[in-house]
């Protein structure tokens, strides 16, 4: 019954114990606490330009330094500057093309984290963009108002690009959103935040830990859009946060500790109503939209309290156990009124909405150490098909006590149950990306629009994106009816997800060592 993950955790308590300590310790992934003394960096909206009716965007991925920590110069990654990228902004209905260039020295891909598209569009695997190449997907936006995002999904190295810094937020709005009483000043009353974990050494540099911790690495050094000790001036009653997990692997639970708040949007958009909360759990990838009220000169902390990992066989090493501030609040002396969180029915609603009477398929979905239904990542191989117009419901389960999370490429589902019981307010609203409690079954349910493809497939796979890269993914064929498509080897894919990188790193074999040295520098110089 060896499995590393249980072994791993199990030997780390065992060697603890042995060394006379006794009891489990508090935490082995805690956070230090910086001074919080900068100005969160607001990300700048994209500029664009509409052309035969087509709003174009640029991005250029590219190489810089960035003071992560106060005074310390980092090398990083980003597009369009030295880390992180702008935030894209387009309407429903808007056709849009993003001219992507890749300035770095390897291949990297962009995947549109939460659109509905193509699949050709997609920027997964079978979309990279090699040195000095240009890709341009276009689309055209036809889903509800929401807080996306993009990163890079170059197979077995998506976990080390993302860490160096390429990801950005990609807002979409609607009549809906547009009309809605709720902070609407983009880098004033409504802040996007986007909440990473790094580790940094003694000359500045980003490591990724190749200890064989898990789920991956879990960073000493927490960051908000790019910086550690970030503060947002307020100057309204009420602010709207944008949070988005960038992690590689940590998961927060994020809230205030002397107040509640207001969730009125997840990964795929606004919920029927407001929901006061004290803390939304957001594994990587996942995102949520809160409401926070203010008093005139006060000031508040954004705080990750112990986040509930659910049946982890040692919360202590994976990130469970750590409680941090995360970004400060400062109101001014004066502030601008703000309504109460609230807004009416989308044009699109009825027709967007999903009903489980209407599911005429149920998958099932067991995910192992780096296995889905025992399978790991093959490129050349179809796992899934399904017909275009389908609603479905998906049962997915993580068979084993570490932490694993489920994300579906093109959809928005909604999670129906979690174990036969409703799902918590939390999870109640559109989704693309679920953190899976072990031992517990998530039924989802989704529906495959508008687009077919009998070649090019999309992915779903865990977010925890060590656990991506080393094989945790399946492909997914959306079909027209009667398509002779069928899961198994494919013509038209080349390339196995099993394959050897430089540094004897094996991409989609499970597990063992990554590098001899334990450790390997994310980014260079």
């Amino acid at each position: 019954m060896s499995r590393r993950a249980t072994a791993t955790a199990l030997a780390a308590v065992v060697a603890l114990l042995a060394a006379g300590c006794g009891a489990i310790p508090g935490s082995v992934t805690s956070v230090d606490e910086p001074e919080f003394a900068r100005e969160l960096p607001i990300p700048p909206l994209a500029e664009s330009e509409v052309v035969d009716g087509v709003r174009t965007f640029h991005l250029t991925a590219q190489e810089g330094t960035t003071e992560l920590l106060p005074g310390v110069e980092t090398p990083t990654w980003g597009f369009d500057g030295p880390y992180l990228g702008p935030t894209l902004r387009a309407e429903r209905g808007e056709q849009v093309a993003v001219e992507v260039t890749n300035d770095l020295d390897e291949t990297t891909s962009v995947h549109w984290h939460g659109m509905h598209l193509p699949a050709a569009m997609d920027g997964g695997p079978h979309q990279p963009v090699e040195p000095g190449a240009t890709w341009r997907p276009t689309w055209t936006i036809d889903q509800p108002a929401a807080t996306l995002w993009y990163h890079p999904h170059p197979h077995g190295e998506t976990e080390e690009h993302v860490y160096r810094g390429l990801a950005g937020l990609f807002l979409l709005d609607d009549d809906a959103s547009r009309a809605a009483d709720l902070p609407q000043e983009y880098g004033v009353d409504d802040v996007p935040v986007v909440v990473q974990d790094k580790v940094i050494d003694d000359d500045g540099r980003l490591v990724l830990k190749d200890d064989g911790g898990e789920p991956g690495t879990l960073g000493g050094t927490v960051v908000t859009n790019g910086i550690a000790g970030a503060y947002q001036r307020v100057t309204t009653e009420r602010v709207r946060l944008r949070l988005l997990n960038g992690s590689t692997a940590r998961t927060y639970s994020l809230g205030f500790a002397d107040r509640g708040m207001d969730l009125v949007a997840t990964d795929g958009g606004l919920l029927d109503a407001p929901v006061r909360l004290d803390h939304v759990r957001l594994a990587p990838g996942e995102r949520a939209e809160v409401v926070v009220a203010m008093e005139p000169g006060e000031t508040t902390r954004l705080h990750s309290s112990e986040a509930d990992l659910g049946g982890v066989a040692a919360p202590f090493a994976m990130g469970g156990n750590d409680a941090f501030d995360v970004l400060e609040l400062r109101a001014a002396e004066r502030l601008a009124p703000s309504p109460e969180p609230s807004w009416g029915r989308a044009e699109h609603a009825a027709e967007d909405a999903l009903h489980e009477g209407d599911a005429t398929v149920t998958r099932t979905f067991d995910l192992d150490e780096r296995t889905i239904n025992g399978e790991r990542m093959d490129a050349g191989r179809i796992d899934e098909v399904a017909t275009v117009g389908s609603t479905e419901v998906w049962e997915v389960r993580n068979t084993i006590p570490m932490p694993h999370s489920f994300h579906v490429h093109d959809v928005q589902f909604r999670v129906l149950t979690v174990d036969g019981q409703a799902p918590p307010p939390e999870l109640a609203g559109p989704k693309d990306t679920v953190y899976l409690e072990p031992r517990r079954t998530y039924r989802l349910l989704m529906r495959f629009d508008d687009y077919t493809d009998d070649e090019l497939p999309y992915m779903y796979h865990c977010h925890m994106l060590l656990h991506e890269d080393e094989g945790m993914m399946g492909q997914l064929l959306v079909v027209e009816p009667g398509s002779d498509a069928r899961p198994g080897p494919s013509e038209h894919l080349s390339g196995h997800g099993a394959h050897t990188e430089s540094g004897g790193r094996v991409v989609g074999d499970g597990y063992g060592p990554r590098t001899p040295a334990g450790q390997r520098h994310a980014g260079h110089g």
